[in-house]
């Protein structure tokens, strides 16, 4: 499997690839059809599925003499990718730095605040629990 840096996708393969999470598996005039018959040319999907395949992104099987694409990657290894690659190429790595920058420049709601304090509190007492699980090895 690909690791999450890997995973840098422009527009039209994230578009793509959606499609093909949302059917599961679909042929190239599926997905013509899905993204919109007069924004793309067929033979710009069909290329770029196969250079998609190339780079491991989907695969495909015959079924009566057509090519049926599925994602190879999942849509939570893609997200992870793009955050990663996102906190990495713009605040240097640093996830405060992207947090406090998405926290001045987005409106936020208190129940967004409240969920965000909630998601923290968690992860901190999963880091507990496995700092108190290595002590105890």
């Amino acid at each position: 499997m690909k690791s999450p840096s890997q995973f840098r996708l422009g527009d039209l393969q994230l578009k793509i690839l959606r499609v093909l999470w949302q059917k599961g598996a679909a042929c190239v005039s599926d997905v013509h059809a899905a993204l919109g018959k007069d924004k793309f040319a067929y033979t710009t999907i069909a290329t770029m599925l196969r250079k998609m395949e190339n780079r491991g992104l989907v695969s495909h099987r015959t079924e009566n003499r057509r090519f049926v694409y599925s994602a190879a990657v999942s849509e939570s290894q893609v997200v992870r990718s793009a955050a990663s690659d996102f906190v990495e190429r713009l605040f240097s790595g640093s996830l405060s730095a992207a947090v406090c920058h998405l926290l001045e420049t987005c409106d936020v709601t208190p129940e967004e605040l409240e969920e965000l304090e909630k998601l923290i509190g968690q992860r901190k007492q999963t880091l507990q629990d496995e700092d108190d699980t290595q002590r105890s090895k």
